[in-house]
């Protein structure tokens, strides 16, 4: 089956379409500034050489109909027709307490989407944009959302409540969800097929790291806890986010400097993080960079930043009885070999005892880095939000028939 998968942000689409016979990806790319003069759309060949095409797109619908030309276009693309394109998979950011699994794309379920505006502003409302997109330019194909909050429904409520006033939760639905869902599912059940173990028997935690960062625990194959909450602020210090902050922190500020909602919202999503620490970049390669140049506040940004991970490992380790498996993945989980090393060096008291030469060769592939009488497997795992979607999709579209 050939599975167009979307993930379309306020001012971005991205797409892969994958080929679910073989878990082959046939083409990917992204068209980004839509809305703006100088947008474009990039794509990947099948030999791994790139290229732009200039666009100007003023919309969703536009940038979608730029994608599905690339498709077929004669001499780039790799379909001749939209009718080999079986289904699309979306991702969809929140589904809140509504959707605990991924769902065919009807009347009702956009209208549910629609309702959980509040809590994603910037993500639904584009995810959104592109369902009703291909459903203007293919109508008969089945669409199916996936949701990054589904995965994340089974933790309990004393994992997911907030010690807030009980009526938040009632009546405004204040608690924790969880984001990268379907990272975190993926990369779980890879690790167990790659190590041979049975996943629904397994202690894992997953480290799901990269620009934005959160970690699961993952107690025989289910999510018991997460370190997102409402939204995708809480928890690690990320690239530009702050992470977990004492919230009187934020009222003293208010008042200090006479914030409002926005100007918060700006400073701790966007100007936090890593960047905020080091006013130098977000992006964790240049801050090595500058660590090993000799930067004060790189090499702090770099402490901060690896301390919290180990910090919710240990209580998730805890909270589980104990690991059996720990999972790196994202950008950085999967390629930072020196992150790796110093976050896994203080939990040797556990049982975790890395292969420091197997780590240091260790970039973007599967791979097992602890020593062989390791109590806890430490493994690499890339994730492919991608492939899960178009598997998601697949399953759900096969059940029409």
């Amino acid at each position: 089956m050939k599975i167009l998968v979307l993930n379309c942000g306020s001012s971005s689409v991205k797409y892969k379409l994958i080929d679910t016979t073989a878990d082959q990806t046939l083409a990917e790319g992204g068209v980004e500034k839509i809305g703006l003069a100088d947008g474009f759309l990039k794509f990947k060949r099948p030999d791994g050489s790139k290229d732009i095409v200039d666009l100007g797109l003023t919309d969703h619908k536009g940038a979608i109909k730029a994608i599905l030309s690339q498709l077929t276009d004669p001499k780039e693309g790799c379909i001749k027709s939209f009718d080999e394109i079986d289904a699309v998979g979306h991702r969809v950011v929140h589904g809140a307490e509504k959707f605990n699994k991924s769902v065919l794309i009807t009347d009702e379920v956009i209208q549910q989407v629609k309702d959980c505006y509040d809590l994603a502003p910037l993500h639904n409302p584009a995810n959104i944009t592109g369902i009703e997109a291909i459903s203007s330019l293919m109508p008969e194909v089945p669409q199916v959302g996936v949701f990054d909050t589904a995965f994340h429904q089974t933790m309990p409520a004393k994992s997911y409540m907030y010690a807030l006033p009980y009526r938040f939760y009632t009546e405004d639905g204040v608690r924790r969800y969880g984001f990268h869902g379907t990272s975190h599912r993926y990369v779980s059940m890879r690790a167990a097929e790659f190590l041979k173990i049975d996943p629904t028997d397994c202690k894992m935690i997953t480290c799901h790291v990269g620009n934005g960062g959160s970690i699961t625990a993952v107690l025989n194959g289910k999510s018991v806890d997460t370190s997102m909450g409402l939204t995708p602020t809480e928890g690690l210090m990320m690239g530009t986010r702050v992470g977990d902050v004492d919230p009187g922190v934020l009222t003293y500020l208010i008042n200090k400097h006479n914030l409002s909602g926005n100007d918060l919202q700006k400073i701790i999503n966007k100007e936090s993080g890593v960047l905020g620490v080091t006013e130098i970049s977000s992006d964790m390669r240049e801050i090595e960079a500058a660590d090993n140049a000799g930067n004060e506040r790189a090499h702090l940004a770099l402490e901060m930043y690896e301390q919290r991970i180990i910090k919710y490992i240990g209580a998730y380790a805890a909270e589980m009885g104990g690991v059996d498996v720990i999972v790196f993945t994202g950008g950085v989980g999967e390629n930072q070999t020196g992150l790796r090393a110093n976050v896994c060096a203080p939990l040797k008291f556990m049982g975790v005892e890395l292969d420091q030469e197997v780590n240091a060769k260790t970039r973007g592939t599967e791979t097992l880095i602890s020593v062989p009488g390791s109590k806890v497997k430490v493994v690499v795992i890339p994730t492919d939000e991608e492939l899960m979607i178009a598997r998601d999709t697949e399953t759900i579209v096969n059940g029409l028939k």
